[in-house]
């Protein structure tokens, strides 16, 4: 298969038409279809499906994209491998996480690898987790740690932890003492609630959901802090999972305390990377430092 084939059917696949895939390319149509057609020749396989507003990717162009990009990857890798016999090393771990730990957990993790590895750079992308699986599966960032209740295409799950739903409130808080809480024990207080992009939020929706119980929030927001902020100097109680507040727990004077629901003990936190991707070495150590980073914090979470 020749490179340039491979280009223009990825470039294809991302923008979802013809005229998409010239715009970025800057490349006539005609000669996008003709390489198109030539690498479907060649595979012996239809790889899009032609609808009336795009194309969308056949079985068989799903299994070519995911190739080309796990290729286009592992080519890149050798291109910094030579770079660095050259003496410029150029390491850079793309990571994808959602906010609560990207505020706490992630940079300290960073920190102690570059204790160790000095030129490492990181790029951090604060995601949601379907967000995170999708630049998975396009090869934008090389691992994630994310929030996932179900199985996604393309993904590979290195490790995973259960990662129940916990709720926060003040150490003074009249529930703070409490070993364990039910859902219908936290409705009478004011709820400073995520939106329902979290799973935390969504998981929550469906417990009240399913148990009968309306939330009245007295805050939504999308930004963890104002959450935090809120609950540091009222009676509030915000949701939670521990790994998004182990680290400001004991810093403001919070406490954070299962719930005992089926729905709320089912997310699981996982490390996730590309299905198939040989991944560089800089990345599987970095993956290392996470998992025993998060094994630490849930030793301290029982």
């Amino acid at each position: 298969m020749q490179g340039i084939a491979l280009k223009y059917f990825m470039e294809v696949a991302q923008a979802g038409s013809l005229s998409g895939a010239s715009k970025r390319l800057h490349v006539a149509v005609s000669a996008i279809s003709r390489q198109i057609s030539a690498l479907e020749h060649e595979v012996g396989a239809a790889l899009f499906e032609r609808a009336p507003r795009g194309m969308v990717l056949s079985e068989a162009g799903h299994l070519l994209l995911a190739h080309a990009r796990r290729t286009q990857l592992e080519s890149d890798e050798v291109l910094r491998q030579i770079s660095a016999l050259q003496g410029k090393p150029q390491d850079e771990i793309r990571v994808g996480a959602s906010e609560g730990a990207a505020q706490g957990f992630l940079p300290v993790v960073m920190v102690d690898f570059r204790a160790r590895f000095p030129g490492t750079r990181f790029s951090l992308h604060v995601v949601t987790p379907p967000e995170a699986a999708r630049a998975i599966a396009r090869g934008d960032i090389d691992v994630s740690v994310s929030f996932n209740v179900d199985p996604v295409q393309g993904v590979k799950v290195l490790h995973s932890w259960r990662a129940p739903v916990y709720a926060v409130m003040r150490a003074d808080h009249p529930l703070a003492a409490r070993s364990s809480l039910d859902v219908k024990d936290v409705l009478p207080y004011p709820l400073a609630l995520t939106d329902d992009n979290s799973t935390a939020r969504r998981l929550l929706n469906r417990t009240c959901a399913l148990e009968g119980f309306e939330l009245n929030a007295a805050l939504v927001a999308d930004y963890s802090p104002a959450l935090h902020g809120f609950v540091r100097h009222s009676d509030a109680i915000m949701f939670a999972g521990y790994i998004s507040v182990a680290w400001r727990l004991e810093e403001e004077g919070m406490v954070a305390i299962p719930i005992a629901s089926p729905e709320l003990q089912s997310r699981n936190l996982q490390i996730q990377t590309m299905e198939g991707r040989l991944l560089p070495e800089s990345v599987i150590r970095f993956i290392d430092y996470l998992k025993a980073g998060i094994d630490k914090m849930e030793a301290g979470a029982t």
